[in-house]
């Protein structure tokens, strides 16, 4: 009985201690808090938790594909800049007269193409992923703007329902597609990092490459399918968001890059790679989608939004490095 009792206790300890336990407890305080807040209780009334829903979601599926390849070691300061390449691609395809599924087939092909293009300069470059992405982040909205004019352009798919329904429909008229898409995509991440061999190599491959690469693991490919994996969604979202706002924009994604890797920090995710959980990443991308739209919500001029997300990042660095010194203190 007593041993029964002292294994709840270490389990309850466990659970306590764990990122994904932390970031949950900060985001049902950051529910409460702009929930009590907010003027007229406007944060929690239906038509707010659909934006919420439908919004945040868009850039917590990419922020899903950014985690992953944050535990493989790397970076990607592009995706902000992929989604706009993305989303000028679907609007030529649109102009193509094509049906829309094989619009967003051929974009998801041009996300592959430009994650595969960062991988392949990285890993047989050997230039360190930040430096690439950076690079490519310039290149990629450099071209969109140069290609587009950087005028706003027409991109209507309401003429195909079951294309609208797809990306941006809602379930008994209250739940989001949106939101859908980034549960499954967050359950499919994490069988994979989870429940598989591949994904015991992303882990392998972030805490210690060389160590991964002496026994086997192909590092090079678990790389480039993390970088991959970063395109597909940049280049799924940019189709969802297009057909959302009927039209192209080349500011799209703006501000994403600094967004995705606070996301993935404040859910456990360690900047040194190896380290991270997609729950924690699900709950991290959610909690920057709160925290952006109930600032909104209580009216706090939008600069403020960067010194918010700043002092999450530090706050999430500082404690995450708190509690793997305490998980080594108890070994």
């Amino acid at each position: 009985m007593g041993k029964s009792v002292k294994q709840q206790n270490s389990y309850l300890k466990k659970l306590l201690t764990t990122r994904s336990f932390s970031i949950l407890v900060v985001l049902i305080a950051l529910l409460i808090i702009f929930t009590v807040f907010s003027p007229g209780g406007n944060f929690v009334n239906a038509e707010n938790i659909k934006v919420l829903l439908a919004y945040g979601s868009e850039f917590s599926i990419i922020a899903l594909g950014v985690g992953v390849l944050m535990i493989a070691g790397e970076f990607d300061l592009s995706i902000g800049s992929i989604l706009v390449f993305c989303s000028y691609l679907f609007l030529v395809f649109f102009k193509l007269n094509l049906n829309y599924f094989v619009v967003l087939a051929l974009t998801i092909l041009g996300g592959i193409a430009l994650g595969y293009i960062n991988a392949i300069v990285t890993t047989k470059g050997y230039i360190p992923s930040f430096i690439t992405t950076l690079g490519t982040m310039m290149l990629w909205r450099g071209l969109t703007l140069w290609f587009s004019g950087g005028l706003q352009q027409a991109c209507d798919v309401s003429s195909s329902p079951a294309f609208l329904s797809f990306l941006n429909g809602t379930i008994g008229g209250i739940f989001p597609v949106q939101a859908l898409w980034f549960i499954i995509i967050g359950i499919v991440l994490a069988l994979l990092l989870h429940c598989t061999r591949f994904g015991n190599w992303i882990y392998a491959t972030g805490d210690n490459a060389d160590a991964a690469r002496a026994m086997g693991i192909p590092t090079h490919i678990v790389k480039m399918t993390a970088f991959i994996i970063v395109g597909i969604l940049c280049a799924f979202v940019a189709g969802m968001q297009i057909s959302r706002v009927s039209c192209f924009t080349s500011r799209t994604g703006e501000g994403w890059e600094l967004k995705a890797m606070a996301a993935c920090v404040v859910g456990g995710t360690s900047l040194r790679g190896g380290i991270g959980d997609m729950a924690g990443i699900f709950l991290g991308a959610f909690a920057i989608s709160v925290i952006e739209n109930g600032l909104v919500v209580l009216r706090i001029p939008y600069f403020w939004t960067y010194t918010v997300f700043g002092l999450v990042i530090i706050f999430s660095v500082l404690s995450s490095m708190y509690l793997e010194k305490q998980k080594w203190t108890q070994k």
